[in-house]
């Protein structure tokens, strides 16, 4: 009996170390109800992973030993063990939840509902709604300040930043941004909330401090007209110095110095480039391609595409673990 439970534990302590830099990217994918796995080496599709409907964005958890994936048709998040590569259980998050992220001590969760105009706030432990707090119609993009103290939710149709505070789970302030707004990523200080337009062809820079837009960066793509340059996805560089901004229908990534906040390269990928992820060491960028069903994966270095490979019907969201 001791031999047998030396043993379970040696396994469970083998699976728990290969559920960290598993070498994989994880992409959800719409339309097959699946999360499809690569290979960060050979840049090949190795498996699937089925889900519940219609997955979309997607985050590890606390510990990185599971993925949370929210899917918008079943209207919960499933949790996928990232050792068995297996859902291992599921969580309740209403109507059509889309983006979600975690509070900075991995017991909270985010969660924008499109059709309820909330963020919703559940606990990842309870498995339980804690709040709701009602924004403007269409919330989408979600993200938390490092301190753990605000939240701040895009709304697509009020063309708003609503800021929220975490703690009483009231908006403090409505910040009027570009046309339809959509997804968030901080400056490496954490001073900047740079958020993307995109039916304003454009990123609006928010001060931290001030809550007010301090500037804007236009997208111009040649032989391209404004109503097709639509940015949704983007990630800040490793050292900060580069945000890299997935256009939408323009089919590029805009890579732009966040100094001078100029575009500096262009890159050629997919069609409706969408979802963005870095690996570990920033060196490749990986864009999901909503319409072409496909993801091209970038040399950042060179800013150049290495590869275009298949990822399922309608990809989302890519999430990197090296």
């Amino acid at each position: 009996m001791k031999s047998l439970a030396l043993f379970a534990l040696l396994l469970a302590a083998t699976l728990s170390a290969h559920a960290k830099d598993s070498g994989l990217a994880y992409v959800s994918s719409e339309k097959d109800h699946a999360i499809t796995l690569v290979d960060l080496k050979t840049l090949a599709v190795v498996g699937t992973i089925p889900t519940c409907k219609r997955p979309r964005h997607m985050q590890r958890l606390a510990g990185d030993t599971q993925l949370m994936v929210a899917c918008s048709d079943s209207g919960r998040a499933d949790l996928i063990d990232l050792a068995t590569r297996r859902s291992v259980g599921s969580m309740a998050l209403g109507d059509d939840p889309e983006v979600f992220d975690l509070s900075p001590d991995g017991t909270a969760a985010y969660v924008s509902a499109e059709d309820d105009g909330a963020l919703n706030v559940f606990d990842l432990v309870t498995k339980k709604q804690r709040g709701s707090v009602p924004l403007g119609k269409e919330p989408e993009g979600v993200t938390v300040s490092a301190d753990g103290r605000r939240v701040y939710v895009t709304s697509e149709v009020a063309n708003m930043v609503h800021v929220v505070d975490a703690g009483t789970l009231q908006v403090v302030k409505n910040i009027a941004v570009g046309k339809r707004p959509r997804r968030f990523a901080f400056s490496a200080d954490g001073s900047e909330l740079w958020v993307t337009n995109e039916l304003g062809s454009s990123v609006s820079i928010i001060s931290v401090r001030d809550l007010a837009v301090v500037a804007t960066v236009p997208f111009d793509v040649k032989g391209m007209r404004a109503d097709d340059i639509t940015p949704v996805g983007l990630t800040l560089s490793r050292d900060g110095k580069t945000m890299y901004v997935g256009l939408g229908r323009a089919n590029h990534v805009a890579f732009v110095d966040v100094a001078t906040r100029k575009t500096t390269q262009l890159v050629l990928v997919g069609k409706r480039a969408w979802g963005l992820a870095l690996n570990r060491d920033g060196s490749r960028l990986f864009v999901v391609n909503g319409l072409s069903d496909d993801m091209t994966v970038v040399d950042t270095a060179s800013a150049k595409a290495l590869k275009t490979l298949a990822v399922g019907r309608v990809p989302h969201t890519v999430v990197v673990d090296d």
